[in-house]
This record gives C-alpha cells, structure tokens and sequence, in this order.
C-alpha cells in the first residue's frame, strides 16, 4: 500500500484536513478489520455512565455519513436521566403489550418480550433517540418520487446510525440498534418531547458491555451476485 502521513486522530479538530489522500496510513489494515468485524449488538451494560464528550463523539461521528442531497436529515435526542428512559420504556412496553395481546400471542409470552425489552432500555447508561426530518430535503407533487424522497431520508439516518456504532466500538462502548420507534413513532415523539417534524426511526442503547457476543455472517457468495 503507498505510504502517506497520517492524520490527527482528534475528530474535533477543525483545522485538519480529512480528505482521504491525508489520512490513510502506511500500516496494515489490520485496524480496521478489527473494527467492522468486532463491533457486535450488545444489550447488557455495566452501571458505569457515558460521559458527554464522549457521547458528543459518537454524534460527531454519526454527522459525517454521506446523505441524500449533502441535506443531513438525521436528528439526535440524547437520553441519560432514569427518569425518561423509565417513562419511556412503560409507554413502548404498554402499546406493544396491547399490539400482542391483539395478535393473540399467548399472556406469558407477552410480558417476557415486554420483561426483556424494558431491561434492555433502563439498563443502558445512554440511550440515543434517532429521527429523521424531511426539513430540507426535495419535495415533489407525485407520490412516486415522494415516495423515493422519504426512503432517501431513511436511508441516510441508517448511515448515520451506523458511523455512530462503529465509533461506540471504537471508543470501548458496546451498543445495540433497536427499530422498534418505527411502531410507535407517536409515542416516542411524545415522551421525549420531540418537534413534530421529527419522525423516529431508531433507539440505540450505550454503555460498557456487561456481556461478550460472538457472532459470524453468512458466506458472501450467499448475498452476492455478479454480473
């Protein structure tokens, strides 16, 4: 691989160019195998809090994902206090109780899902709330690129999302991504006091992994076509 200098690892850094022709390094890659195949969904957390700054990095992070436009549609609410997450974890547990119960899913069932789901929330340190805001992204008259529109803005908070777990890995934090606001994106906006505008996508869960996870992926040559 050419040899080139390497860049102040400082993400606050504003005086530092970070274009690619910069930054890349003259060591082995080694680094960064590490880091997108050790970072795993982790859902147990040591009680330790995640300090600010550090939160603050992780979000640097996740804004620096490419998006539709360069229009930047993803919106963060950070969620520390026992509080919120209590309140937040009691709204989601009762709407998916009731969603289940509906389905006919058997009682005992019910409450180990809400049981699980609801531990998962309070016990992490930090949570952070994912949205997405159409604020500033294209509009079109017909449903069809509207439509192209939304999953656009979708698609670019998911990048987010993940620029912001793999720096949780890269920072010593474990993290898990949960979809379920996307069932309830009323009342997550709700509880957390959210603008209308922001539409919830995600709950990312933070702290210091209280759990080790080992997982593998499927053979590439089964998700893979070439032509």
């Amino acid at each position: 691989m050419q040899k080139q200098r390497i860049a102040s690892a400082d993400p606050l850094d504003d005086h530092r160019d970070w274009r690619q022709s910069d930054w890349a390094s003259d060591v082995d890659d080694g680094w960064f195998w590490q880091l997108i195949r050790g970072r795993r969904s982790v859902r147990r957390y040591l009680p330790d809090p995640v300090e600010r700054p550090l939160l603050e990095q992780l979000l640097t992070a996740a804004i620096w994902a490419p998006s539709a436009h360069n229009r930047q549609p993803w919106r963060f609410c950070v969620v520390t206090t026992d509080q919120t997450k209590q309140a937040l974890s009691d709204r989601m547990g009762a709407r998916w109780r009731s969603d289940l119960s509906a389905d006919g899913v058997d009682e005992a069932i019910i409450e180990r899902r809400v049981r699980i789901s609801h531990a998962r929330i309070t016990g992490a340190p930090a949570l952070v709330a994912v949205s997405l805001s159409l604020e500033g992204m294209d509009d079109y008259p017909d449903p069809r690129r509207q439509e192209a529109e939304w999953l656009m803005a979708v698609q670019s908070t998911a990048l987010s999302c993940q620029n912001l777990l793999l720096a949780a890995h890269r920072y010593g934090l474990a993290a898990c991504w949960m979809c379920a606001p996307l069932f309830v994106p009323d009342l997550v906006r709700d509880v957390l006091d959210l603008p209308e505008s922001w539409h919830p996508q995600a709950l990312i869960t933070l702290g210091y992994a209280a759990e080790e996870k080992q997982r593998e992926r499927l053979p590439l040559a089964e998700r893979v076509t070439w032509r």
